[in-house]
């Protein structure tokens, strides 16, 4: 007997082969038999009907505070993700020093979105180096296995001390300490280092975050200390800009290395290279002999805008500041007086002087680049569904559109402004990125963003929009999921999960692809001290199965928490290595 077989299924295993019909058998966390079982389980699930996969492994998240106190792992545990890698963009929490724990929040609140009060009420801060920190982790049960990177931010804050500023230039012994500690976490487990280079990234006192100015021969260097334990990760969020020569030292770092540098590759108004020539400087690079890999989102890296969120079109209006402070059904009971909407409607702006000024100005009027988000929306629209299109079909100004919209459901409508990654109003530069070897599904940015963006549900808008539902090309299914199982765990070294084989690691998910539907996003505020999050669940998630045990069925979780710490990279199953 079994401890577990899912019946009937069809099979996509991970591979980029094509689908087959299978039974598969679990025993002891692992993967014990894929074919025809007449032997019973003492649990069974009926596939028929419907697919059978690998847990999805996303590489780009941010869980660093939540995952401290939070088992469920949510949003990304309920779209079928089995393993999250976080610690991305050079922020996180370790090494950090007593009096550095407020100056690490700020930065992760500035950057990730993530409440400050949250993180400061639900971190017990029962550590202080980075192999601490793991083992804080480690006295948590989950429903995901978790991974980390070294955050550049914390690195920095910590060897640097009231040193850290914007601009501030490390000494010699400064770097080789940075070194060091790099060296300590990856010996400890850690999968890898990560740093940003971006002006979008700014602590919420607005100071660009550590590393953003760091020379190339301080990263080089930090780089080397990875290659001393023989494996990791170099990962970044970078601007790109031409005098910095980022591909540059990118290719010298991971030739001498023999290590993966991975980075954000996006259509972005910070990078002042463009998405096609940033693809066309890593190939060149990897024609050479390095391994440079480009993370890239399936779909605009937009901001969902509505009342409760942290931006909206009306934010800078001077109506909105009289009632910015005050509690949700005060606020909500002034929105609804048609007096006050009049105000809001066609009172100007007040577009603070910034960097990002340019932003806030499309934020707060660019109707021809915002959205509603129907029921129906489905996160690749067309011009004429713009709010400014509806509104000129309605008769009404955009601010009165806009206004309307973000009222209906009692105050609860939603805007999705797509500021990066839909530059021409599509997503078909997409297409040959997803079938690209030197490229990896990511940036979904779980666990950040809270009140912004909501892209942990990215493995299932790949299967509902990329391979079921788009208009224009699509994927194949047995693709996508190589591309969200398979090619992502082996970018970090876990060989021992992404395919349905025996000996692999029994993460599975059983899914419906007819009922497959992301639902609405809503706003939740159930952090610790009531800090609020975007959540998003979907329809169609009939099992999903951690280390052979059932951790969701029906997107309702369970209860069991098999999720453990991974510890650097994960070996090859003897009988695959054995094929």
């Amino acid at each position: 007997m079994h401890d577990l077989v899912i019946r009937g299924g069809t099979v996509v295993d991970g591979t980029g082969n094509k689908p087959f019909k299978a039974d598969i058998a679990i025993d002891n966390g692992l993967i014990s038999a894929v074919g025809h079982i007449d032997a019973t389980g003492r649990d069974e699930i009926d596939a028929t009907g419907k697919i059978v996969t690998p847990g999805f492994v996303d590489v780009h998240t941010h869980y660093d505070g939540q995952a401290t106190w939070d088992a469920e792992m949510a949003p990304s545990s309920w779209h079928g993700v089995t393993t999250v890698i976080m610690g991305n963009c050079g922020v996180g929490f370790a090494p950090a020093r007593p009096d550095r724990h407020e100056w690490l929040i700020s930065l992760m609140e500035g950057v990730e979105d993530i409440p400050g009060t949250a993180l400061a009420e639900g971190m017990k801060w029962d550590w202080e180096t980075f192999p601490e920190y793991l083992a804080a982790l480690d006295r948590l049960p989950r429903t995901v296995d978790v991974g980390t990177h070294v955050p550049h931010g914390a690195v920095r804050a910590y060897v640097l001390g009231d040193r850290e500023r914007p601009g501030a230039i490390p000494t010699d012994d400064d770097i080789q300490e940075m070194a060091r500690i790099v060296e300590e976490g990856v010996r400890a487990g850690a999968l890898g280092f990560s740093t940003s280079r971006t002006v979008l990234h700014k602590s919420i006192d607005g100071e660009l975050v550590p590393g953003t100015t760091a020379t190339a021969e301080e990263l080089i260097e930090i780089g080397r200390a990875m290659g001393k334990v023989g494996h990791g990760v170099f990962e970044m969020a970078s601007d790109l800009r031409r005098e910095w020569n980022e591909f540059e030292w990118m290719g010298k770092l991971s030739r001498e290395t023999g290590l993966p540098v991975t980075f954000a590759a996006l259509q972005s108004i910070a990078k002042e290279l463009p998405l096609e020539e940033q693809i066309t400087e890593m190939r060149a690079q990897n024609d050479n002999g390095a391994n440079i890999v480009a993370q890239i989102a399936l779909r605009g890296n937009g901001i969902i805008m509505a009342w409760q969120g942290t931006v909206h079109p009306f934010l800078f209006r001077p109506a909105w500041a009289e009632i910015a402070e005050l509690p949700w059904e005060q606020k909500l009971a002034r929105l609804k007086d048609p007096a006050f909407r009049e105000r809001m409607i066609t009172e100007p702006s007040q577009i603070p002087e910034s960097d990002v000024a340019d932003l806030y100005r499309v934020i707060a009027g660019g109707w021809a680049v915002q959205f509603e988000m129907d029921p129906d929306f489905n996160y690749e629209p067309g011009m004429d569904e713009s709010i400014a299109a509806r509104a000129a079909a309605a008769g009404v100004s955009g601010d009165a559109y806009a206004y309307d919209l973000m009222m209906k459901d009692d105050g609860k409508g939603f805007i999705y402004f797509p500021v990066l990654n839909y530059r021409d109003g599509n997503l078909n530069f997409l297409e040959d990125l997803q079938l690209a070897e030197d490229t990896v599904n990511s940036l979904s940015d779980g666990g950040a963003h809270c009140g912004t963006i909501c892209d942990a549900a990215s493995p299932t808008f790949m299967l509902q929009h990329w391979v079921r539902d788009r208009n224009g090309k699509r994927i194949a299914l047995e693709h996508a999921i190589k591309r969200q199982c398979r090619d992502t765990a082996l970018l970090y070294g876990l060989h021992d999960r992404g395919l349905l084989k025996p000996g692999m690691l029994a993460d599975v998910n059983v899914i419906d692809m007819d009922r497959l539907k992301l639902g609405k996003p809503w706003l939740a505020f159930d952090l610790p001290a009531g800090g609020k999050r975007l959540l998003q669940k979907a329809d169609g998630y009939v099992a999903t199965i951690k280390s052979g045990q059932v951790t969701f069925r029906d997107g309702v979780m369970q209860g069991p928490t098999p999720g453990i710490v991974l510890r650097g990279p994960q070996a090859e199953p003897m009988a695959l290595a054995a094929e």
